[in-house]
């Protein structure tokens, strides 16, 4: 009887639905979830800042050449005329067909001075003339294509922009969730007390414009791919800082610090070289601040919080740079 007693508690051991308990994340766990979501949305945002100014660019180099394209059409279409009435005027006189179509129907520029070289009774001025052409088409030809292959690929970051901003967003909602989950737990991450910086240094020249800038800033709220006047992301903040002191920086973290002449790679920054306008860069890359002096900086941190001072220290360091 005892026996199949035990049996009987062992089948109900085997045969009874197994639960795990799942204990909720703590507020440590929470919390570094969000610097991780922090740092991963703002590689992503700071990657979508770049594509936007390749776009710029693209564009603005379209444009140039949709600029130069128009009087080199001008000059294919004169010396082609100067030419077609050379041709008419071989068929008139001499009834040649083989010049009228070896001079209109060419496959390619390259090929017409071949097919003219067959040609008898060229004189000097006609030769110029055929001449003339074939260098006008051909320049004309090559600034075609490259406008053929800019406008390919403004098509393509135009389609890369819009993937990656719906990525952004969905991450944007996602970090919102998890910043409500982190304040219910208790997390003073989310909404941390004011820093303050101390008693700053004056700077001066073209830096002290660019702190001035910042500092005038402070409070506005961080929105992705922004670069003022009404809001800022964090390359758009060092970018705009820097452009009121004449410095023309790109949209994007990682160009500035290569765009910069001096520039420095180090995880600890040297605090007694550090002059304020000097911009430090986090997160391989993907962050950057203005320094403002006493181990301090101006920096657009991330969604759902504003311009403000942080510690120098604030992320892990990347290396710094000094634009001129």
């Amino acid at each position: 009887m005892l026996r199949t007693l035990l049996l009987g508690f062992v089948m109900l051991a085997v045969l009874a639905p197994s639960t795990v308990a799942h204990a909720d994340p703590t507020l440590a766990e929470i919390e570094a979830q969000l610097d991780k979501s922090n740092q991963d949305l703002e590689a992503t945002i700071e990657a979508w800042n770049g594509i936007n100014a390749d776009l710029a660019t693209t564009q603005a180099k379209a444009a140039e050449l949709q600029a130069k394209l128009k009087p080199l059409q001008d000059g294919v279409d004169e010396t082609s005329a100067n030419v077609e009435q050379f041709a008419i005027a071989q068929f008139k006189t001499a009834g040649n067909m083989q010049a009228i179509s070896a001079i209109l129907n060419a496959s390619d520029t390259g090929s017409l001075m071949d097919q003219m070289s067959m040609l008898q009774q060229i004189t000097h001025t006609q030769q110029k003339d055929i001449e003339n052409y074939r260098n006008a088409k051909s320049k004309y030809d090559d600034e075609k294509k490259q406008l053929d292959e800019l406008l390919a690929a403004q098509t393509t970051q135009k389609s890369d922009i819009e993937s990656k901003r719906k990525v952004i967003e969905g991450d944007i909602k996602k970090l919102q969730d998890l910043q409500k989950k982190a304040v219910a737990a208790g997390s003073k991450k989310v909404n941390p007390p004011s820093y303050n910086p101390g008693t700053l240094p004056p700077a001066s020249g073209r830096a002290g414009a660019a702190v001035a800038f910042a500092k005038a800033q402070l409070g506005k709220p961080y929105v992705f791919g922004s670069a003022g006047p009404n809001s800022y992301d964090c390359s758009g903040l060092t970018m705009a800082a820097w452009k009121a002191a004449g410095v023309s920086l790109t949209h994007q973290a990682s160009r500035q610090f290569s765009e910069i002449t001096a520039h420095y790679r180090t995880s600890t920054l040297p605090f007694d070289t550090l002059e304020p306008g000097d911009l430090i860069f986090y997160n391989g890359l993907g962050h950057v601040g203005i320094y403002v002096g006493n181990k301090s900086i101006i920096h657009a941190p991330h969604t759902g919080t504003v311009v403000q001072y942080a510690s120098a220290t604030v992320d892990s360091v990347y290396g710094w740079a000094r634009p001129q």
